[in-house]
């Protein structure tokens, strides 16, 4: 399916995929020292008016095009928790960027999720995609979802572990800000406005 996606130069592959980055809990980190040695751990607690989350929602799309073009790495912040606005928010948002280099179709690849497919989700893909063919702007999205309980499936799940090693700080609590311009800065990505859940939509 994905080389289907590659043979075309119209059409882009896109690897999608969620991750929580946590501002307490420090990922499993490997290293070389002493047999004697005792290994020193932090617990990392927020002070009582720390005004940031503990933790940050991020939605990533890791796109494919035709080679021998580098693959784009895409990451969205999301203000609240992700949910169908949000999805919805994010595909209109990849759709644009993917019609503007000159895609016409989108084979995305990501998991289950209930916001993925959810009533709210579903039927805006088909709007968008019938638009799409009237002429509207934006590239036509073709959902390969992955089986369940298989996130090793998608390629883009393993960069979020090795992100979280490289953007961690052992001896002090990041805030949220910079925490979220240490992700930027490592998956080499251009920073933009977060994605916002609006109050009392599933």
């Amino acid at each position: 399916m994905s080389q289907r996606a590659l043979a075309r130069p119209t059409w882009a592959l896109g690897l999608g995929d969620e991750v929580w980055w946590r501002r307490l809990a420090q990922p499993d980190q490997h290293g070389w020292t002493d047999a004697e040695a005792k290994p020193k751990l932090q617990e990392l607690t927020p002070p009582s008016n720390d005004p940031d989350p503990k933790a940050l929602a991020c939605d990533g799309l890791r796109v494919r095009p035709e080679p021998p073009q580098a693959d784009q790495r895409w990451r969205r912040f999301v203000t609240g928790r992700p949910g169908s606005a949000v999805t919805i928010a994010l595909l209109a948002w990849c759709s644009a960027q993917l019609a503007a280099q000159g895609f016409t179709a989108w084979r995305l690849i990501w998991d289950k999720a209930s916001w993925h497919r959810s009533q709210a989700v579903r039927p805006w893909r088909r709007q968008h995609n019938q638009q799409g063919k009237r002429g509207a702007t934006g590239v036509r999205i073709v959902v390969c979802p992955l089986p369940s309980k298989s996130p090793w499936r998608n390629p883009i799940a393993p960069k979020w572990g090795h992100g979280k090693r490289a953007v961690s700080e052992p001896d002090r609590l990041l805030s949220a800000d910079e925490l979220e311009a240490r992700v930027y800065a490592y998956y080499n990505c251009e920073q933009n406005a977060h994605l916002i859940m609006p109050k009392k939509v599933a």
